[in-house]
């Protein structure tokens, strides 16, 4: 090549860099479909979040890949499904430096990386070979990265604490929301204290949005609007008995909205399944970059950028331990797949309590894989009167190892009809296709008999004082 057909490529490869987006990931703190204006809710008010979606793509059948902070958010970051990512398919694990996420790569090809808030998160990300958060370098803000006024595009992180519990009590009626203005799912008994809990969680989910749009007003006044890629969502359902830590929808099915005015048309709406697997391909591939062979998840922009890309029909969820909940470090194991018409779960030990143990084993507290709210001490204080137990017995009861749901019937997935014959031909489909899954994505627990319980033997970085003693007598902290 001669140096000036050298030169001509350098300088073509400059502006092609030039012309990458900005990326901007904006992720709540257990928010759950469908709790914002752009879904029809009437009582939360999502204006910013609302404002992405009519500006660019929104999407009704988003879901992450596990209901809990630390996984979903390194199935976010490695666009893998998490049984393949060892420790990192638990809460208050590890994420081993060997699992590449998208900062990393972006970075690598030139982008500057930035987080701000909770990003890949609890657990140690000392330990194992990491010497930052997975999701990038702290920074204070997003007007103080970017007045950095660094050459290049920027992949920027913003986690936010809400609306994770705890709650101020009353905070959503003082902001004006009415009890009785409500839709109270089938899964919660309709209570006053239910509601008022159900307003108090609203209440941060507004002061969460209300975060989205100091963010969405530094871009605007920056002029960076057109060529950003700003992804809004959640990492797992909201904290409710039955929702956050469960595979039904009620802990799997998130809000999504993309918008990219450079290159997606505005006011879409995307009916197909997605994954949260999915962002890592999607941010790659609006870069130039290549999606590792590792990744399990696949670019959404060829369903919002004129493609015309082939929507799924279907999403896997999984899920292993949760808190410390149960005697001996045990998970709750279980895998799903989630249809337009069906739902089903298969729970790989169902011997053990879904919810934890009925005793405090190491956190939290008595079925522990429920945050503390005035809903679960509901739930547990009034267990035996038949007006509660139904419901008590819908997030803490043992649960038989296949769960089918006909979604058509039953949105809310609150009546189990695997063991009726009539379905027994969609049993044994779904049974089938989830294992064709498990063994294609290479799960450790390999069968639907449950393989081993590597995941209950990985370490526990939480309420454990083993847990800080292992990570003293490391290296350097390492």
């Amino acid at each position: 090549m001669t140096l000036i057909a050298a030169l001509a490529f350098s300088l073509g490869c400059v502006a092609k860099a030039d012309d990458r987006p900005n990326v901007v990931f904006v992720i709540a703190d257990d928010w759950s479909y469908p709790h914002a204006g752009a879904y029809g809710d009437k009582v939360v008010k999502t204006p910013n979040f609302d404002r992405v979606a009519s500006e660019g793509a929104l999407f009704t059948r988003s879901y992450c890949v596990s209901p809990s902070c630390t996984p979903s958010r390194g199935a976010v970051l490695t666009g893998q499904t998490v049984h393949r990512l060892e420790n990192g398919a638990n809460l208050w694990s590890d994420l081993p430096a060997k699992f590449l996420t998208y900062p990393d790569l972006l970075e690598r090809a030139g982008y500057r990386v930035g987080l701000t808030g909770k990003g890949w998160s609890p657990g140690s990300q000392e330990l194992f070979g990491r010497t930052r958060n997975p999701a990038g370098p702290n920074v204070r803000s997003l007007a103080a990265f970017l007045d950095e006024a660094k050459e290049g595009p920027f992949c920027y992180w913003y986690g936010s604490n809400d609306p994770h519990r705890p709650y101020d009590a009353g905070t959503g009626a003082q902001a004006g929301m009415r009890p009785e203005d409500l839709v109270v799912p089938p899964y919660f008994p309709d209570t006053p204290e239910v509601r008022a809990d159900i307003l108090d969680y609203y209440f941060e989910v507004n002061r969460f949005d209300n975060q989205v749009g100091e963010i969405l007003a530094e871009l605007d006044r920056r002029g960076l609007v057109e060529n950003t890629l700003v992804v809004v969502t959640s990492d797992n359902g909201w904290p409710f008995p039955r929702c956050k830590a469960n595979l039904y929808d009620s802990g799997t099915h998130m809000p999504l909205a993309i918008r990219w005015p450079a290159k997606i048309k505005a006011g879409q709406v995307v009916a197909g399944f997605v994954s949260h697997a999915d962002f890592a391909p999607t941010f790659l591939e609006a870069a130039g970059l290549p999606r590792p062979a590792d990744m399990t998840g696949t670019s959404l922009l060829p369903l919002i950028d004129g493609r015309r890309g082939t929507p799924r029909d279907h999403v896997f969820t999984e899920r292993e331990r949760h808190a410390n909940v149960r005697e001996g470090d045990l998970s709750y194991p279980a895998r799903s797949i989630r249809t337009a018409e069906f739902s089903y779960t298969r729970n790989l030990r169902p011997e053990r309590w879904p919810a934890g143990d009925p005793v405090k084993y190491v956190a939290v507290g008595p079925f522990g894989d429920i945050d503390g709210s005035p809903t679960k001490d509901l739930l547990l204080g009034r267990r035996q009167d038949p007006a509660i137990k139904p419901f008590f017995d819908m997030a803490c009861a043992k649960r038989p190892a296949e769960e089918l749901y006909d979604l058509r019937n039953d949105p809310h997935e609150t009546t189990n009809v695997a063991s009726r014959p009539e379905y027994s031909a969609r049993l044994k489909e779904f049974r089938e296709r989830l294992q064709v899954w498990m063994k294609a994505t290479a799960d450790p627990r390999d069968t639907l008999e449950g393989g081993d319980d590597r995941f209950d033997k990985y370490p526990y970085f939480g309420d454990r004082p083993q847990a800080k003693k292992a990570q003293a007598k490391k290296p350097n902290g390492r």
